[in-house]
C-alpha cells in the first residue's frame, strides 16, 4: 500500500488532520502514519490536543510525506528539517498543508518551487523565504513532487489531487462524495470566493452550473449559460468568478476534462466517443487537454488507472 506519513508540528490544526485522514482513509488504499518530534499528547487549534503514537523515524519510510501544523513559521525543530529532507532524498512526494509550507522552506524543499499558503501568510511566505515563488492565489501548487496548499478548505483539494493523481479521477470522485464535498476544483483557483448572500433565494448560479452538468457532451456557449440563469453575458461572468473563484470557460473545461478522466477509467469506449461524450470534441482535443492536466495521453492514462480485470 502507498504509505502517507503525515509529519506534525505543534501546534497542530485539528481540522487539517482530521479531514486529510478521513479523506485519504475512505480509498482503503492508504497506509497512513501518523508522527512528531515528541510522540504523546500534541496541541491542537480549534479542536482537542491529538495523541500521537509514532517519532520521525516513520518519515523515513513514507511514499508521502505531508507537514501540517501551525508551529512551521518560526524556527523550526532541526529533527523535524532532517526528517522532511531525509524523505524527500529517499525520494517521497512531499507536501504541506496551509503553514506547513514554512516547514518546507525552511527545510530548504521549496528553493526555486512554486508554493502557496493562506492567503493571509503570502506576503509573510514570500518576506521569509525570497528563494520560493509564491503563487499568492491558489488552492494548492503541485511543483513537480512538492505539493503546497493554502488551509482549511484547500486541505480537501490538496487531498483530492493526490488520490487523482495515484488512483485517478473516478476514486477522487468517490472520495468527494463519501465526504459531502464538491467534486475537485483545479489547484489554479482562487482561494477567496467573494459571495455575498443572495438578493433573492434563487439569485445563485448553483441551478445553471447542474444545468451545464448534465449536458457536458453538447456544445454550451456562454450565451447559453446565461439565457439558462436569465441574466446577460456580463452578469453571468462576474457572478460565476464570484461563486466559484474561476470564469464558465475555465469551470466547463475543467469538469470536462474530469468526465472524459471517468470515462477513460472505467468504460471501454473509443478515445473518439470518450471526447464526444465529454464534451471535449475530438480526439485531438481530449489527448492535447489531457497530457496539459496529468503528462499521460488517454491511451497511457488508461492502462494506468483503469482497474485490472477480474
Amino acid at each position: 500500500m502507498h504509505r502517507i506519513v503525515f509529519v506534525v508540528v505543534e501546534p497542530v490544526f485539528s481540522f487539517d488532520l482530521a479531514i486529510a485522514r478521513m479523506l485519504l482513509d475512505s480509498t482503503g488504499a492508504y497506509e497512513i502514519v501518523v508522527c512528531t518530534a515528541e510522540p504523546g499528547r500534541v496541541e491542537a487549534v480549534g479542536g482537542p490536543d491529538v495523541v500521537v503514537d509514532h517519532d520521525l523515524a516513520s518519515a523515513r519510510e513514507a511514499d508521502t510525506c505531508v507537514v501540517i501544523g501551525g508551529g512551521g513559521r518560526e524556527d523550526v525543530d532541526p529533527r523535524v528539517l532532517a526528517a522532511v529532507r531525509a524523505a524527500a532524498r529517499a525520494g517521497a512526494r512531499v507536501a504541506a498543508i496551509c503553514t506547513g509550507v514554512f516547514v518546507l522552506a525552511q527545510a530548504g524543499l521549496l528553493d526555486g518551487r512554486r508554493a502557496t499558503t493562506h492567503w493571509g501568510l503570502t506576503d509573510e511566505l514570500a518576506h521569509r523565504h525570497p528563494a520560493v515563488t509564491v503563487v499568492p492565489d491558489a488552492l494548492y501548487v503541485a511543483d513537480g513532487p512538492v505539493i503546497t496548499s493554502a488551509g482549511a478548505a484547500a486541505c480537501v483539494e490538496l487531498c483530492l489531487h493526490l488520490i487523482r493523481s495515484d488512483f485517478g479521477a473516478a476514486a477522487a470522485a468517490t472520495a468527494s462524495r463519501l465526504a459531502v464535498a464538491a467534486p475537485a476544483r483545479p489547484g489554479g483557483q482562487a482561494q477567496v470566493v467573494d459571495t455575498p448572500l443572495p438578493d433573492l433565494p434563487d439569485s445563485s448560479l448553483a441551478a445553471t452550473r447542474e444545468w451545464a452538468l448534465r449536458r457536458l457532451d453538447t456544445p454550451l456557449t456562454l450565451t447559453d449559460l446565461a439565457v439558462h440563469a436569465r441574466v446577460s453575458v456580463r452578469t453571468l461572468t462576474r457572478r460565476f468568478h464570484a461563486e466559484t473563484g474561476t470564469s464558465p470557460a475555465q469551470w466547463l473545461l475543467h469538469r470536462r476534462v474530469d468526465r472524459a478522466r471517468r470515462l477513460l477509467e472505467t468504460s471501454t469506449l473509443s478515445v473518439d466517443l470518450v471526447a464526444h461524450h465529454s464534451g471535449l470534441g475530438t480526439a485531438d482535443s481530449l489527448r492535447r487537454h489531457l497530457v496539459s492536466r496529468t503528462g499521460l495521453t488517454p491511451s497511457a492514462y488508461r492502462t494506468s488507472f483503469r482497474p485490472p480485470a477480474r
